[in-house]
């Protein structure tokens, strides 16, 4: 028996939130009296071994337990005594050798067994004999209680196991209610039925693609996005197989300089088991799983059409009885998988090159159909069979013809592989700007950079010059730098000015963006002059629908707000006759300009749903940054937090680092609403940094925003003023007009409350001459809110009415009850109590409902001031806690798990985690039973 390795430990417990919450709850439970077991199975790599180590960590000290198993003493806070063994084939064949190495340390304890019992447990130990009947598994029993104190006993490998120890851990295991005792088991998928069905078994699956992603933050250091999504579709969910393949980059990998990984390494452990699984199966079972490995969306009969032999299918039975594939009947189709995906990679790999091309050509004669014409292409290519050249345009042909085909092979790749077989140096370099096109759109922008530098050692003409200056502008908007975006677009604009003037404007419309992000208006005005040279009468729709957006979105934002009002909607009126998704977002923005946020709201959501019907899913972050501008004034949070949420993954796996920046701003603003100051300085710093590191003033903006929300809230109104400065002022990465615009409420309380009137005067008169421009109740309200806190003393509470008036014609119950307070804080101030209390209530309910903990705590210090005794709705030993640790705090004591918790706050579990984690120092407990006597 051996000891587990510490290596695969820490890494695998990222996406294990259920699993780990049973077994800590099965460990309090053995604490207070009444254990119990649980059967941990999973495909190799998965964390059995990890889980086990989690649970032995919790139990009690950490000690190494040496070859043979162990225990740790009761001096750990855990105050268990822990065992620990693992099953290994070469013992297998030998009688009780699993009890020798598990219960060693502990035959001390013998003599308090029944005599017949201790001799039968001894002869087991010693000899490696026993006989028949109960007295030895009610020895195991018996031992284990014996201890005196709580035991956890871990047993890793149960297959490998050898049986006679198996079946008497198992009787104990069946019979631990009303015990101190904890047995878990860690068993392979495949174990062979040695595992029982009535002992309670967890199924470690594959990682989701979030918990991979952060096991592959913790293993490297920044890696490059085409890095992470390598390893992401190699490993496939596999805990270990992403260990590994982090611990097998070169520094040039990681950074994203040299081609990442296609394969697991060679000499790791998974490939080594993989590979001894694979030796022992015959050879025209391998030859079948060959064909699965070269085509992983292969059909069943197109399987059985590729496979020379007539009994194809009787050859998979040795692969189906060794648990390496499963036949699986779905509405895609009928077809085989393998069990453990990443034993894909080494399938393929592990083939010869002739054994490969003879299978891409099998399948490539058997992929007839026009929806497999690039799957055939790629095959007939892989296998070589024809001119290089012929075989070129095939696959480039049937690439272009895929669009956004997310199958197998992906489009970039096609295109690189075309490429790579043509001699003729422009339709290469062509057919390399389209592979960079292609892997950009599939949110790998380090390789996209790769496919557009190989274009440097080739003569290109003009025309892929402008592409590819239009994919590095693309780029850099998206991941770079703004201000090299803008610099790459404008020249791309100009170069495809006498070819194509649509793209052209349209190229304009995306410098004017890249501008925009980087809060430099100017530029954006610059190029809004620019394109308004280039109109013709005898324009098209689209390209007509594009230079009105241009033109009405610079009125705007050169504060001439009616004379942008014709340009934008006009926008509206023509974007029923243009279809494309870009449309939709500028009439979403034309209407957010123009005042109409429900609208925008619906047309960035019917984009949205277009994005994703085509396949461009890496056009919804930017989409969702629109739909969030307008959902802020209508004040609805929880569904901003949704869309960022959202927004900030596909940022995040899609390589816009950009957007993400946007969405980190916005889910800042939304914990400064519910008074989480620890989460909304994380979220705003990130924001921040980002903004830094790119240009990206938006999102520093947003940063600064949120801060300053979370300082209003908390009376802090000196810096509030004070960061809210900053988005004012040009330059940097914390100002920039809209966000300036968008925040004067808050600006101008803040100010008002430190006595530069002047300032907030002049903030205010930029906001009423948008504000003017529109019909919306809602912003409406916010001006006149504004002019109320500005107001003589006597003339305040006309507008305070006046808003409240605007405000029940409008979305935001939020900013109502904002109002509310403001209004009841004036009327207290003026000593009219009474009709102080009724809009504080009112703004005290809403803040609850909001979960805006600070505000509430306003609205009630408030109340107290008008003459109301009023408490807080929480038990008294949670008031330490942040809203959002509340929150938290009350569903998890309501039995929810981690993820549970994560999917009802839109937040991930890895946050959650965190905030349980400080929940737990804050009230001073250290488990979940704890905390649910705590919230009762």
């Amino acid at each position: 028996m051996s000891s587990p390795s510490a290596a695969t430990r820490s890494p695998a417990l990222h996406g294990r939130d259920t699993e780990r919450d049973a077994l800590l709850r099965l460990l309090d439970a053995a604490r207070g009296g009444s254990g119990g077991a649980a059967i941990l199975r999973g495909a190799r790599g998965t964390g059995k071994t990890a889980m086990l180590d989690l649970a032995a960590n919790h139990a009690g000290d950490t000690g190494d337990t040496g070859d043979t198993g162990g225990t740790r003493n009761a001096n750990g806070t855990g105050g268990f005594v822990v065992l620990r063994v693992r099953g290994t084939a070469a013992e297998s064949h030998l009688p009780y050798a699993g009890l020798h190495g598990l219960l060693r340390p502990i035959a001390d304890r013998l003599p308090a067994l029944p005599p017949a019992q201790a001799e039968a447990l001894t002869r087991a130990l010693e000899l490696g004999a026993a006989d028949g009947g109960l007295a030895l598994p009610a020895a195991v029993l018996n031992l284990l209680v014996a201890v005196g104190v709580p035991v956890l006993a871990c047993v890793d490998d149960v297959h490998h196991l050898d049986a006679p120890s198996r079946e008497a851990l198992f009787f104990a295991a069946r019979r631990l209610a009303g015990e101190p005792v904890v047995l878990l088991f860690g068993a392979d998928d495949g174990d062979n039925g040695t595992s029982p069905d009535d002992i309670p078994a967890f199924e470690l699956g594959a990682l989701d693609e979030e918990a991979a992603g952060r096991l592959i933050d913790d293993l490297l250091p920044g890696p490059a996005d085409d890095v992470r999504a390598s390893l992401l579709e190699i490993a496939r969910g596999n805990p270990l197989a992403l260990g590994e393949l982090a611990g097998s980059l070169s520094p040039e990998q990681i950074s994203g300089a040299a081609a990442p990984p296609a394969t697991l390494p060679r000499g790791g452990r998974l490939w080594r088991a993989y590979a001894d699984r694979l030796a022992r199966l015959p050879g025209d079972t391998a030859d079948m799983l060959l064909l699965l490995a070269a085509d992983p969306d292969l059909e069943t009969v197109a399987l059985v059409g590729a496979a020379e032999p007539e009994c194809a299918l009787t050859a998979l039975e040795p692969a189906e009885r060794a648990g390496v594939i499963v036949h699986v009947s779905g509405d895609d189709g009928d077809r085989y998988e393998f069990r453990e995906p990443t034993m894909r990679t080494v399938v393929y790999a592990g083939a010869s090159l002739a054994r490969r091309r003879i299978a891409h050509r099998l399948l490539a004669g058997v992929l007839r159909h026009d929806h497999q014409r690039l799957r055939r292409a790629w095959h007939r290519a892989a296998a070589m069979d024809g001119p290089a050249e012929s075989l070129a345009d095939e696959l480039a042909s049937a690439a272009a013809a895929a669009g956004a085909h997310g199958g197998h092979p992906a489009t970039f790749l096609a295109f690189e592989r075309a490429a790579e077989l043509t001699e003729h140096g422009d339709v290469k370099a062509a057919r390399l700007a389209a592979a960079a096109n292609r892997a950009w759109h599939a949110g790998l922008p380090r390789r996209a950079r790769s496919l557009l530098t190989r274009l440097q050692s080739l003569t290109i003409s003009e025309e892929v010059r402008s592409q590819a200056e239009l994919i590095r502008g693309s780029l850099e908007l998206r991941s770079g730098k703004t201000g090299s975006a803008g610099d790459d677009l404008m020249a791309a604009a100009e170069s495809l000015l006498d070819r194509d003037r649509g793209q052209a404007v349209r190229v304009l419309i995306r410098a004017g963006e890249a501008s925009y992000l980087a809060g430099d208006n100017l530029r954006y005005l610059d190029i809004a002059r620019w394109a308004a040279t280039l109109r013709r009468p005898d324009d098209p729709a689209a390209t007509q629908l594009m230079f009105e957006y241009l033109a009405g979105t610079a009125a705007t934002f050169d504060g001439r707000h009616r004379e942008a009002a014709d340009p934008l909607r006009r926008v509206l009126e023509l974007a029923p006759s243009v279809r494309t998704p870009s449309v939709l977002v500028w009439a979403g923005v034309a209407s957010l300009l123009l005042g109409d946020d429900a609208q925008a709201v619906r047309l960035c959501g019917r984009a949205v749903e277009t994005a994703r019907a085509r396949g461009a899913v890496s056009t919804v972050p930017q989409v969702l940054e629109f739909m969030i501008h307008a959902e802020i004034w209508m004040g609805r949070y929880a569904s901003i937090t949704a869309s960022a949420v959202e927004g900030l993954r596909l940022a995040q796996e899609r390589g816009r680092p950009n957007s993400a920046g946007q969405h980190l701003g916005w889910l800042a603003l939304t914990a400064a609403v519910e008074g989480d100051e620890e989460t909304c300085a994380i979220r705003a710093a990130s924001a921040i940094e980002l903004a830094g590191a790119h240009g990206v003033c938006v999102a520093g903006a947003l940063g600064n925003w949120a801060l300053a929300h979370l300082d209003l809230a908390a009376g802090r109104h000196a810096d509030a003023a004070k960061r809210l400065r900053a988005t004012a002022r040009a330059g940097g990465t914390s100002g920039h007009l809209v966000i300036r615009v968008m925040s004067t409420p808050l600006f101008v309380e803040a100010i008002a409350r430190t006595g530069d009137r002047e300032r907030a005067r002049e903030a205010l008169r930029v906001l009423d001459r948008w504000v003017g421009s529109t019909r919306s109740p809602d912003r409406r309200a916010l001006a006149t809110r504004c002019h109320a806190l500005l107001a003589a003393p006597g003339d305040a509470e006309e507008h305070f009415r006046a808003a409240l008036d605007l405000h029940h014609q409008g979305f935001s119950e939020f900013e109502t009850a904002r109002t509310q307070l403001l209004f009841g804080s004036a009327l207290r101030r003026n000593r009219r109590p009474g009709a102080a209390r009724e809009h504080l209530h009112s703004a005290l309910e809403t803040f609850e409902r909001f979960g805006a903990r600070l505000w509430a705590e306003q609205a009630r210090t408030e109340l107290r001031g008008a003459g109301e005794a009023v408490r807080s709705h929480r038990p008294r030993a949670t008031e330490k806690l942040t809203a959002q640790q509340y929150q938290i705090a009350r569903i998890v004591a309501d039995g929810a798990t981690n993820r549970e918790v994560a999917a009802r706050l839109f937040l991930s579990p890895r946050t959650v985690e965190h905030h349980l984690r400080n929940i737990f120092a804050k009230l001073d407990i250290r488990s979940r039973v704890e905390l649910v006597r705590l919230m009762s």
